[in-house]
């Protein structure tokens, strides 16, 4: 499959500004394009993964990827699916997100392939030595307002009254459309991708470029994600899910994707991972036949880790997964840990009730809420339903001691297969 035919195979095609003709430029060789990302935040999150994998699927069938950081753009804010406008970011401030964000672009783009290189420009290069006024006579004369007003990200701004739109954020789709031309001009890029709320924006690029290049170049568009039940993809309770560790840990992002909805699983799948389609088939199989074995989740979970976090982050997360269900605690990281124990319910004990002969095993039962009654933890014991860091404790005699503490701290108590508390030593 040509790149077109791969992205519409996966639902990755929203729309396109001349599918016939795109196809045509790119079924000879390689096309140039690119996808901007405003920094607004010092990491990625899993929203930004279509687009961005989208660039690597290209990159991988030959072609040059550009991934464009907004070190101009992201100092303005796009309107773009917004009700109010945008807290405004120092230089400073965007200049450290991109050195952040560049380091997992590593992991999503190949920088150092000798054929195809992905590449990353930020438009502050280009758009800061360009004075107000060049901006106006240049780039600002080549726009009706009319047709500003009616794309889709203005309008529905300016129909809110109460929220409204600045001359800041009106003005931001020139400097997208900015972008574009340059690129083209001294790049030869010839495709902007994005999320379908970057028609407007998309559109008004190759409207530029066309009228200041003479060039024919072209837009397209990847759906915006939500989920099955109709909530926002990538978002929880908790917040967005994000791909740096320090702000969303490898034990919460694997989670996430194992939670992933049945009904999402097979569509997550195709659109993100790489994964071919012969064996998305197989897994949508075992799916249909036996979801509950959650064979999909566990494919999609793994290989959207692996991706962003590297495979032996994924397979810790893995196992501390697998914790819960019983897994052997042995080298598990004390950061990973304390995810798991964010999932099951905790209570203090004092530390000082460890010291010495320790305390009864059968008390901390008690003491931890899995028994309503010493009588109760000694049957639980007895027949082998009590494990202390989940390993099977059938002493009615057993103690508890200051050396049984994981990380010098907790005890990790369970009673059957999934009842489980954690007991922190204070």
């Amino acid at each position: 499959m040509n790149i077109l035919e791969e992205l519409q195979w996966r639902g990755l095609l929203a729309d396109c500004t001349d599918a016939q003709e795109l196809a045509k430029r790119v079924s000879p060789g390689p096309i140039t394009l690119y996808c901007g990302f405003d920094p607004t935040a010092d990491s990625l999150h899993v929203g930004n993964l279509v687009p961005l994998l989208a660039l690597r699927r290209f990159q991988l069938l030959g072609h040059h990827p550009i991934a464009l950081a907004g070190g101009a753009t992201g100092s303005i804010g796009d309107p773009s699916g917004r009700t109010q406008e945008r807290q405004l970011l120092t230089k400073e401030v965007l200049d450290a997100n991109i050195a952040k964000v560049k380091q997992q672009l590593r992991r999503l783009l190949d920088f150092d392939t000798p054929t195809n290189p992905a590449r990353l420009l930020d438009n502050a290069s280009w758009t800061a030595p360009v004075s107000f006024l060049d901006f106006l006579r240049d780039i600002g004369k080549h726009f009706s307002v009319n047709q500003m007003m009616a794309k889709e990200s203005v309008r529905a701004r300016m129909e809110d009254r109460e929220a409204g739109i600045s001359f800041t954020e009106f003005s931001y789709m020139l400097l997208q459309a900015f972008d574009f031309y340059l690129l083209c001009r001294d790049h030869n890029c010839e495709l902007q991708i994005g999320g379908s709320d970057q028609w407007g924006n998309i559109t008004a690029g190759i409207d530029l470029t066309r009228k200041k290049l003479g060039r024919s170049v072209y837009g397209l568009t990847l759906p915006l994600i939500t989920n099955a039940d109709g909530t926002k993809f990538g978002k929880t309770v908790s917040g967005a899910i994000w791909l740096d560790p320090t702000r969303t840990s490898v034990y919460r992002f694997y989670q996430y994707w194992i939670r992933t909805d049945d009904r999402d699983a097979i569509r997550y799948l195709k659109f993100f991972t790489f994964l071919t389609q012969d064996e998305i088939a197989a897994l949508e199989k075992q799916h249909t036949e036996n979801a509950g074995a959650r064979v999909a989740h566990k494919a999609l979970a793994k290989a959207v880790t692996d991706l962003v976090h590297g495979p032996a982050a994924t397979t810790e997360a893995m196992r501390a997964s697998e914790i819960l269900f019983g897994g052997d605690l042995a080298g598990i990281s004390e950061t990973t840990f304390n995810d798991i124990v964010g999932e099951v319910p905790t209570k203090e004990i004092g530390k000082a009730d460890l010291d010495g002969t320790g305390k009864p095993l059968v008390e901390l039962l008690v003491q931890g809420g899995l028994c309503l009654s010493k009588g109760q933890a000694r049957k639980d014991i007895e027949g082998g339903g009590a494990y202390l860091n989940n390993i099977r404790e059938a002493s009615l005699q057993r103690t508890v001691t200051a050396k049984d503490l994981l990380f010098g701290k907790h005890l990790l108590l369970r009673k059957g297969k999934r009842n489980y508390v954690v007991l922190t030593a204070k």
